[in-house]
C-alpha cells in the first residue's frame, strides 16, 4: 500500500476538522517515515529481490520496530498522546491513532506474509502486490474515495 495510506488521512479530515491535514496524513504514513531511519541505523533490514512480489522488488527481511502490529499500536499511542497534550483535541488524537494503526492493516492486505504481529512473532499478508492491476485499482479507488470524502459537503 502506498497511495492508499494517504486516503486514510484525507478521509480523517471530515472527522477531525480542527486537526491539520498534514498531521492527519502523517499518521497513516508514520510507519513508512520511521522505517528508513531504522534501515539506515541497521535496526531493520530490507533487500532488493526482483520477483519477491510482482509489484515491488522489496523483500522486507526484518522490520518489527516500525511495522509490527505491536509497534504500530505503540507508535499510534505515542503520536496520539503527544498530539492530545499539545492540542487538547480528542477527535484529532483518536483519528491520529486510527490512522497509524490503519497502516499495518492496509499493509497486511498488500504485502506477502511478512507483516509481523510482534518481533519474532507470526507474520501475515494477503499478497495483493502479486496482482499489479488489482493493486493499482485498489489504491486509485481508495485515493479517489479519500479525496471525495474530504471534499464532500458536511451532511450534519
Amino acid at each position: 500500500m502506498f497511495i492508499g495510506h494517504y486516503a486514510v488521512g484525507l478521509a480523517a479530515k471530515r472527522f477531525a476538522p480542527r486537526t491539520s491535514l498534514g498531521v492527519l496524513i502523517a499518521a497513516p504514513i508514520l510507519l513508512d517515515l520511521l522505517w528508513p531511519i531504522f534501515i539506515l541505523t541497521g535496526l531493520e533490514q530490507v533487500r532488493i529481490d526482483p520477483g519477491n512480489t510482482r509489484f515491488t522488488p522489496l523483500d522486507f527481511v526484518s522490520y518489527p520496530i516500525s511495522h509490527s502490529l505491536v509497534a504500530a499500536i505503540a507508535w499510534a499511542t505515542l503520536f496520539a498522546v503527544f498530539y492530545f497534550i499539545y492540542n487538547r483535541y480528542q477527535a484529532g488524537a483518536v483519528l491520529i491513532w486510527i490512522g497509524v494503526v490503519s497502516h499495518w492493516l492496509l499493509d497486511v492486505v498488500t504485502h506477502r506474509p511478512d507483516m509481523p504481529l510482534y518481533a519474532g512473532g507470526p507474520q501475515l499478508g494477503l499478497g495483493l502486490w502479486n496482482r499489479p492491476a488489482a493493486t493499482i485499482a485498489v489504491e486509485a479507488a481508495m485515493y479517489a474515495g479519500g479525496v471525495l470524502y474530504l471534499r464532500a459537503p458536511d451532511s450534519c
